[in-house]
C-alpha cells in the first residue's frame, strides 16, 4: 500500500463553509468543496480545460464553478455545462479528476488513490469516545517531514532540554527503561515517565507524570499522560494529544493536534496556549534538523537506549515501505 491510498489530514472541517477551499497533500494540489447536499469533495485542483485553480472558482448549488471560463462540474466531476456553447452536451471525457473525502476528528481526510485491496481507516484516537472534552489545535506549517515531527512527538529525551521548565528539567534528564511492542497499525510504549515542572495547564507543583505513547499511522500517533496525584489542580485530572500530520511535500508538513482533557470550564483559548507554547518550543529545533526527512536505515544517525521508541518507529515504517518523507 503506497502513501497515496493512504487517508491524510487536510483541513479543518470548520474552515470548509461556501466557497472553495485549497489543500496541498504529497504534492498534489486540492480543491475541497461542499456541495448544497452537505457532501465534501476533494480534486485535483485543476481545471481539464485551461488548468485554471479550481479553488478560485465558486460553488453554484450542486456544482462547481471555473473561474475561468465558467466551465461547471458536478459532484461526480463531470462537466455539466460549458456557458459559451449553451446547447453543448460535454462528453465522459470532460470531467475534473476527484478522490476520496471523509471527515473524522473535526479535520477532513483525503485519499488521492482507492487501494485495489482493503486499507486503514483513518487513524484511530481512543479518546474521542471517552466523554472528555475535545478540542483541535493548529494548523501549524512545519518546514521539515511528518516523520521527523512523529519522532519528535515520540521521544522523551529532548523534554529537559527543548522544554526546559515545562515539560523537563535539563537537571534530570535521564530517561528509565520502557517498554515497546509492535502493534497492527503501528507501535505501542508502555511505562515510560517523566519528572515535569509543569506537566499541563492546571499544574500546582512538579510530579512524575506516567506516559503511553501509540503510532496509529505512518504519520498519526496519541499520547496519554498521568500527573501523580496532588500535583494537579483538577482532581482526577486525564489527557490525552492525538498527532495528525499532512505530509504537504517530502520536506513540509502542516499539524494538527486533538486535545481530549477533563476539563469543562477553560476557555479554548487557554487550552489552546498551552499546547501552542509546547509545540513552538519544538518547532524551531525541528527545522533545523538535516536531512529533513527522516533517516532510515542503519548508520545514518546514531541510538542509544533512550531513543527505543524512535528506533521502533524507523522500523515500523520500513516495514510499511514508507517513501515519502524518508531517505
Amino acid at each position: 500500500m503506497t502513501e497515496e491510498s493512504m487517508w491524510h489530514p487536510v483541513a479543518l472541517q470548520e474552515d470548509l463553509r461556501d466557497t472553495p477551499l485549497a489543500a496541498r497533500l504529497l504534492g498534489h494540489d486540492l480543491v475541497l468543496w461542499c456541495d448544497d447536499g452537505g457532501r465534501i469533495q476533494a480534486w485535483t485542483d485543476r481545471c481539464p480545460h485551461r488548468g485554471a485553480r479550481l479553488s478560485l472558482g465558486r460553488v453554484v448549488g450542486q456544482r462547481l464553478q471555473c473561474p475561468y471560463h465558467g466551465w461547471q462540474f458536478d459532484a461526480q466531476g463531470q462537466c455539466q455545462r460549458v456557458p459559451a456553447l449553451p446547447d453543448f452536451r460535454p462528453p465522459s471525457s470532460h470531467c475534473a479528476m476527484t478522490h476520496e473525502a471523509c471527515t473524522r476528528y473535526g479535520l477532513i481526510w483525503v485519499r488521492l488513490k482507492t487501494p485495489s485491496v482493503s486499507s486503514w481507516p483513518p487513524p484511530e484516537f481512543a479518546a474521542e469516545g471517552s466523554g472528555l472534552r475535545l478540542l483541535n489545535c493548529g494548523p501549524y506549517d512545519v518546514a521539515t517531514s511528518a516523520p521527523r515531527v512523529v519522532e519528535n512527538f515520540l521521544d522523551m529525551a529532548h523534554f529537559g532540554f527543548v522544554h526546559d521548565g515545562w515539560l523537563g528539567a535539563a537537571e534530570q534528564p535521564e530517561v528509565e527503561p520502557y517498554e515497546v511492542q509492535d502493534t497492527p497499525t503501528g507501535v505501542r510504549a508502555m511505562g515510560c515517565k517523566a519528572w515535569q515542572p509543569r506537566s499541563n495547564l492546571h499544574s500546582i507543583a512538579p510530579a512524575q507524570v506516567a506516559y503511553a505513547y501509540e503510532v496509529t499511522g505512518p504519520y498519526s500517533a496519541v499520547l496519554t499522560k498521568e500527573p501523580e496525584a496532588g500535583s494537579t489542580a483538577i482532581e482526577g485530572w486525564q489527557e490525552a494529544i492525538g498527532l495528525f500530520v499532512c505530509p504537504l511535500t517530502d520536506e513540509s508538513c502542516r499539524v494538527w493536534f486533538r486535545l481530549a482533557v477533563a476539563d469543562f470550564k477553560t476557555s479554548d483559548e487557554a487550552l489552546r496556549a498551552f499546547q501552542h507554547t509546547i509545540f513552538t518550543q519544538d518547532q524551531p529545533v525541528l527545522q533545523s534538523q538535516q536531512p529533513r526527512r527522516l533517516p532510515l536505515g542503519a548508520r545514518r544517525e546514531l541510538h542509544t537506549g533512550a531513543d527505543r521508541l524512535s528506533v521502533a518507529y524507523r522500523r515500523y515504517l520500513q516495514r510499511l515501505g514508507i517513501t515519502h518523507g524518508v531517505c
